[in-house]
């Protein structure tokens, strides 16, 4: 019997303009009585941001930037709609009493705060901004705890593992993280080091935000999911695996203590795992042009993944089992690098490179504050600027 949600679901889009936000908005364009933008916010894109205000009419917007606040001011003159500024407004906006979800859709650690600030006023958290969880993944989860905040993921790999252990009650024996290998899965070592900006930027299956996409050509993407997937399902580093499917139609699997393995498949697109943490546990509808068509054969390759050839997963790996404050460290070196290559400063190969340096320099604080990791995420940032100069 078909299952239908009836209450509104009023929904604070936080980082509307980036790919996952577009796709939030398609899907609650598809379920006006379901759900309600009651707030809108981006960081630069101020004249994409006012579109979606025009359009959707919520009661309020954020812009990040606060150079761009005029702007967002005079082209909203004319409606009701309330206009704030700055990264502590996206902190004191998820406390409003007129939202009920939070979709944090923010890209690296400048989610953090306003992800912490929903969750300590009890709100359901759909998460895309996975270093929320790989730079304070202990803090957030316990905070979760505390105050009666659902934390459902967003990713599509973790989507996967959540939708494979809805009903179950057996122990998981290790999950399986899918990874496509990215446009360098068959390059040799040489040439991805010095892999252009164009290319790395060529994902053969995912359309995502620039900073992921360099992510996924690095496979530190995949190293963040494994330190994500270890807070969300309270898991040992042992007992998260990556396996490369190139074909991505099996987004992610879990096996369990008698060796049974439940995995969920779909075509690529993220608007079935951001439709599916909105509205679970209820399955709803989608358009038909995501549909796997078995008929026509599906490639079901996996292979190990090459640290060799991609270093920044064992990094992962190794800053999650160090613990505290390394993956926070390792997170900030990243985005710093990531930013430099693709501002053409640093070839491709010397990301990991950059990220090693800086762990190994920055000490690690064992049992971390949320004050902790905003210095170590401080320091990491000028060390790796350092690197680059």
């Amino acid at each position: 019997m078909k299952k239908e949600i009836k209450a509104l679901q009023r929904i604070a889009l936080l980082g509307s303009t980036g790919s996952i936000g577009e796709q939030t908005l398609e899907v609650a364009r598809a379920y006006p009585d379901l759900f309600e933008i009651t707030t809108l916010t981006a960081n630069n894109s101020w004249e994409k941001l006012v579109k979606q205000a025009i359009e959707f009419q919520p009661d309020s917007v954020v812009i990040a930037n606060k150079s761009h606040y005029m702007s967002v001011k005079e082209a909203l003159k004319n409606t009701d709609i309330k206009i704030y500024a700055g990264q502590e407004s996206l902190e004191q906006i998820v406390a409003n009493e007129n939202i009920d979800t939070v979709v944090s859709a923010l890209v690296g650690f400048a989610g953090l705060f306003p992800t912490v600030s929903g969750v300590k006023h009890g709100k359901k958290i759909a998460l895309a901004n996975k270093e929320s969880l790989v730079v304070a993944g202990e803090t957030v989860m316990a905070l979760a705890k505390i105050h009666g905040s659902a934390i459902l993921p967003v990713d599509s790999e973790h989507s996967a593992i959540f939708q494979s252990l809805v009903g179950e009650q057996s122990a998981i024996e290790k999950i399986i993280l899918t990874a496509s290998g990215g446009p360098f899965r068959s390059w040799e070592k040489e040439a991805i080091y010095h892999a252009t900006t164009a290319q790395a930027l060529n994902h053969p299956n995912w359309v995502m935000g620039r900073k992921i996409t360099i992510d996924s050509a690095s496979l530190m993407n995949k190293g963040l999911e494994v330190i994500e997937a270890k807070w969300l399902f309270d898991l040992q580093p042992s007992q998260i695996e990556v396996t490369v499917h190139p074909s991505s139609i099996i987004h992610s699997m879990v096996q369990f203590e008698d060796g049974a393995v439940k995995a969920q498949l779909g075509a690529p697109d993220m608007k079935l795992p951001i439709q599916y943490a909105l509205t679970y546990p209820t399955r709803m509808p989608m358009a038909k042009d995501n549909r796997l068509d078995f008929s026509k054969g599906i490639n079901m390759e996996f292979s190990a993944p090459d640290i060799n050839k991609f270093p920044c997963l064992g990094i992962a790996y190794e800053a999650m089992k160090m613990g505290g404050t390394t993956p926070c460290v390792m997170n900030a070196a990243n985005e710093v690098a990531v930013e430099a290559f693709l501002q053409e400063k640093i070839e491709f190969g010397m990301i990991p490179q950059i990220i090693e340096n800086c762990i190994n320099k920055i000490n690690c604080v064992s049992s971390p504050s949320l004050e902790d990791y905003t210095l170590a995420d401080t320091e990491a940032r000028k060390y790796a600027q350092s690197i680059i100069k």
